[in-house]
């Protein structure tokens, strides 16, 4: 008498819980955090000096910042600086406006 297994058919419908799917991303996405550089003041001073030369003479700017362990890029045209509220405000090439905190800006390009 042969035994007939499933063999990995019967393993398959763990692989499908929801709950088990979303900690496993989860768990991806932690190991591929990085921690906030810390910018000293002459790096920071250079930042502004950027910021406001593009804003001043209106160049489009590459801003990378820092969000939850990863950084993104965001290219647009600086609207507005808040010195309240201590953000960049500035609008996409698609006209959605972009709010940036200033803690959150690791380098700023301007694309002349």
């Amino acid at each position: 008498m042969s035994i007939n297994d499933r063999g990995i058919i019967k393993w398959l419908p763990a692989a499908y819980m929801p709950e088990q799917r979303a900690m496993l991303r989860e768990l991806e996405r932690d190991e591929l955090r990085q921690p906030k550089p810390i910018l000293d003041e002459y790096e920071i001073e250079e930042l502004e000096s950027r910021i406001c030369y593009a804003m001043e003479f209106n160049f489009p700017v590459a801003i990378s910042k820092w969000s939850d362990g990863f950084t993104y890029e965001e290219k647009g045209r600086i609207h507005y600086l808040d010195p309240i509220r201590k953000e960049v405000r500035m609008k996409s090439s698609g006209g959605a406006l972009i709010h940036i905190k200033f803690a959150d800006i690791l380098a700023v390009e301007v694309i002349e």
